[in-house]
């Protein structure tokens, strides 16, 4: 555990309950985050985790401008739900990608656990996308990439990195908690208007 590890983590923390809490914040906290992890991700040769960290650059401004638009000036966030047909979709868009990028790895460079590193890297992009958008399904992808990332950061002795996501895994599970309770309120509202 070095400085940059430790500080990359307590912005990954802030960053998700900034997130669960539907605070705009939760962007630029999560891209001083995202810079970090490119450089620990490079030295623990975790390269499709690295490529991830560099896209997710881009996603923060992405997450952070879609945030601001008209609707997302106030603190009750509105979430939404994606039809079962496009959660099978992106679950195949995880599947595929997750073998592609995996098999990649494996061959053509040095990469340390390519297929879990790829799984993580693929989900998250998913995940990242949906919470961008909002949709309440974004935390299952969470959860799902911080069962995997858990094992592979104790693996590669990142340790405060692997607490983070222990604790990423519990606030995630909260997070969908907190949204499906929102979500609830939101239909609840809609059919009383």
């Amino acid at each position: 555990m070095n400085l940059i590890e430790l500080t990359a983590t307590g912005f990954g923390f802030l960053c998700v309950l900034l997130t669960i809490r539907r605070s705009v914040w939760c962007w630029p906290t999560g891209l001083i985050q995202v810079l970090l992890f490119i450089i620990i991700f490079y030295n623990a040769k975790l390269y499709s985790d690295l490529l991830l960290h560099v896209i997710y650059v881009f996603l923060q401004f992405y997450g952070w401008y879609h945030w601001t638009r008209v609707d997302a000036g106030n603190r009750n966030l509105v979430v939404k739900s994606l039809a079962i047909p496009w959660l099978g979709c992106w679950l195949a868009v995880t599947t595929a990608g997750t073998i592609g990028l995996g098999l990649a790895m494996a061959l053509w460079t040095d990469a340390s656990l390519p297929y879990p590193d790829a799984f993580t890297t693929v989900a998250s992009l998913v995940a990242q996308i949906l919470l961008a958008r909002r949709y309440v399904q974004n935390w299952g992808f969470w959860i799902c990439v911080d069962v995997v990332a858990i094992w592979v950061y104790f693996t590669k002795e990142l340790n405060a990195t692997a607490v983070l996501y222990i604790t990423f895994m519990i606030l995630a599970s909260v997070g969908l908690v907190i949204w499906k309770k929102q979500l609830a309120k939101q239909r609840t509202n809609e059919v009383a208007a």
